[in-house]
């Protein structure tokens, strides 16, 4: 069985308060995006282990115990009776790049083993569980743009229709550390409602949604914020950081030629 864990962006991003257990609550709109891994799952009938984990693709370099997906499987595995499995992740979202590529695998890992073994675990239970595996998970279990709040991890369906415009995603070979991009974060709650500023047409965005990384992480790496001005030069509607970096994204009416050399690249037909 075979299913292809997805990206998303961030549009708006805002740090409203410090909690006491460490984290921050956020206020953002998650959007799933057409940019994919892909992750097979197969029994096997050659070996008692658990399971056989391979990977393709972009290089993880973690241990598979330490991956994601094996943490998705595990925390599966100690509540039901799985049989041996060959599990094989292709690896095509780039990681720390704020567009939860590994969340989205651990996600999709515990759907693919829900409908597979037929579990029938109930979607609320699968989001609990998403929620041990990180902050981001959860969203991938129902997979629709969504207002989140909390850690990212209370979740609201929010209409947003891209439908029509090109996507272009730029990251660079630059890695933003959580800690570099919770650095320089003073958390202030919003002055207006995320929900009632998505409402507006996207050419109003510019001047409503921020992302509260966007300051600390430019002044770190100002080769990122050259990408965003050279997003809105290229004609975007709308150019933003997704979640802490280090990907910029743009908002297209027309197909933009990328010429970013050096750097990840990809565009897509929003549906």
């Amino acid at each position: 069985m075979i299913v292809f864990p997805n990206a998303k962006i961030n549009l708006g991003l805002n740090v409203v308060a410090k909690r006491s257990d460490g984290y921050h609550n956020l206020e953002t709109v998650f959007l799933p995006i057409p940019l994919y891994d892909v992750l097979e799952l197969t029994l096997n009938h050659e070996s008692d282990e658990p399971y056989v984990f391979t990977c393709s693709g972009l290089v993880v370099d973690t241990p598979p115990e330490n991956n994601i997906c094996i943490k998705a499987f595990n925390l599966i595995a100690r509540q039901f009776t799985i049989p041996p499995v060959k599990l094989h992740l292709h690896k095509a979202i780039p990681f720390g790049a704020g567009l939860g590529g590994g969340s989205a695998d651990a996600a999709f890992m515990l759907k693919l083993l829900n409908a597979y073994f037929k579990l029938n675990i109930s979607p609320d239970k699968l989001e609990s569980m998403a929620a041990q595996l990180g902050a981001d998970c959860p969203f991938f279990i129902g997979n629709r743009s969504s207002y989140a709040t909390g850690i990212g991890d209370v979740l609201t369906p929010v209409p947003v229709n891209l439908t029509g415009h090109y996507l272009a995603l730029v990251k660079p070979n630059t890695h933003v550390s959580t800690v570099v991009a919770y650095s320089g974060i003073v958390p202030t709650p919003s002055k207006s409602s995320l929900l009632g500023d998505i409402n507006h047409p996207i050419s109003r965005w510019k001047d409503l949604l921020k992302n509260d990384f966007e300051s600390s992480v430019f002044q770190k790496f100002p080769e990122l914020e050259l990408i965003k001005t050279q997003l809105y030069e290229l004609g975007a509607e709308y150019a933003s950081m997704s979640g802490s970096g280090s990907t910029l994204f743009g908002i297209f009416k027309e197909e933009p030629t990328l010429d970013f050399p050096g750097m990840f690249t990809f565009c897509s037909k929003l549906k």
